[in-house]
């Protein structure tokens, strides 16, 4: 009878630090989760931040970009810095490209901002496309575009304008605006 109540005392003590144990830990999960709340709060509000700083810095290295481009299509002597053509094109024609360029990274950065769609970039290209000196340019930089990495948003979009200018050029309509099927998101 001894070893009887002693091993049912030992099983009430062993229940209740269990039951105690589960009290304690319940009391600090409760105590704890207004600060966890907090803490997940705060890392949203660094989240949104650090968004906004990559934007603003995403601008600040496009109008970087448009400045050095402005310089080299005002100097002939800058423009042959960015001469990736080996003296082929003309001085005329290179500041053409570069403005050329300039419109197309314009659309690209809208386009990684946020500002456009998938399906608006495309209908902005195909406009692009109308132009004869885009279409040399964007011919004359295709090896350039063969460069980047494959998976990059700037490589899946020059395929994209790739394959709708050969849609456009194998086209009979005038009807440019129609052609080609804009891409879903």
């Amino acid at each position: 009878m001894t070893t009887r109540t002693f091993g049912l005392q030992r099983l009430l003590v062993v229940a209740s630090a269990g039951v105690g144990l589960a009290a304690g830990a319940a009391a600090t999960l409760a105590a704890q989760r207004p600060a966890l709340s907090g803490l997940r709060t705060r890392v949203e509000i660094l989240e949104k931040a650090a968004q906004t700083q990559r934007q603003s810095n995403f601008a600040h290295q496009q109008r970087l970009h448009w400045e050095l481009l402005s310089k080299a299509m005002d100097d002939p002597a800058l423009a042959e810095v960015l001469d990736p053509f080996n003296g082929t094109v003309p001085p005329s024609k290179r500041r053409q490209f570069l403005f050329a360029n300039a419109l197309y990274t314009n659309l690209l950065c809208y386009y990684r901002m946020g500002n456009i769609t998938r399906e608006e970039f495309f209908g902005f290209a195909r406009s692009m496309l109308q132009i004869p000196v885009f279409r040399e340019y964007w011919y004359a930089t295709r090896p350039h575009r063969a460069t980047l990495i494959d998976t990059s948003d700037e490589a899946k979009l020059g395929r994209m304008v790739d394959e709708l200018l050969v849609q456009l050029e194998e086209t009979d309509i005038d009807e440019w605006w129609v052609v080609g099927e804009p891409p879903s998101e």
